[in-house]
């Protein structure tokens, strides 16, 4: 007997993913290579450049008045990253970490959720770890072939392009919220 899908906005998924996001209270994001592209741009005088997509900033808005929250866990440190989460009010920002899990640790003491309410979204192996540790594990569409393989979900849009917007769209749906028109893209 086959397993019948879900249909989202951006396509059909397993019934067993669609339950994980309805468990799922925390957003946690790598950031290069999931908020952005992956490239970093390095200007003569040394200052450090990424882009972001604003239907990302929506759908990170749309999540915190609905009550999901969001986190960042990132190997790198930048100002440039400190600046666009306090933009989009992102509370918990964990910049620098070389031990993800050790950061997903802190996390989950800090909020008093359990690693299964938390989803990770992520592009490379370094994210590996806490992948396997949260109850919903997604790959944006192209990263790296060991992540796309452990992921629960694979996004159809790359990082940097709207693939952020595309799990908020996700987990919004899977909370059974419709309507969340209101607010600004930043």
């Amino acid at each position: 007997m086959s397993e019948s899908f879900i249909t989202t906005l951006y396509g059909d998924i397993s019934p067993t993913v669609f339950a994980k996001a309805t468990q799922t209270q925390l957003l946690i994001c790598d950031v290069d290579g999931v908020f952005s592209d992956g490239r970093i741009y390095l200007g003569n005088a040394g200052e450090e450049l990424k882009a972001f997509h604003t239907r990302d900033g929506f759908g990170i808005k749309a999540l915190a008045r609905h009550q999901i929250g969001v986190a960042i866990i990132t190997g790198r440190q930048s100002q440039l990253v400190e600046n666009r989460m306090h933009q989009l009010e992102v509370a918990y920002i964990y910049q620098g970490q070389h031990n993800k899990l050790d950061a997903l640790a802190q996390l989950l003491q800090r909020t008093g959720l359990t690693a299964e309410q938390c989803a990770y979204i992520g592009d490379d192996v370094v994210d590996l770890n806490v992948m396997r540790q949260v109850g919903l594990s997604i790959a944006v569409h192209d990263a790296h072939p060991k992540v796309t393989h452990a992921a629960d979900y694979t996004t159809h849009l790359p990082g940097g392009f709207g693939a952020v917007r595309e799990v908020c769209d996700l987990l919004l749906q899977a909370h059974g919220i419709d309507d969340y028109t209101q607010g600004a893209s930043l």
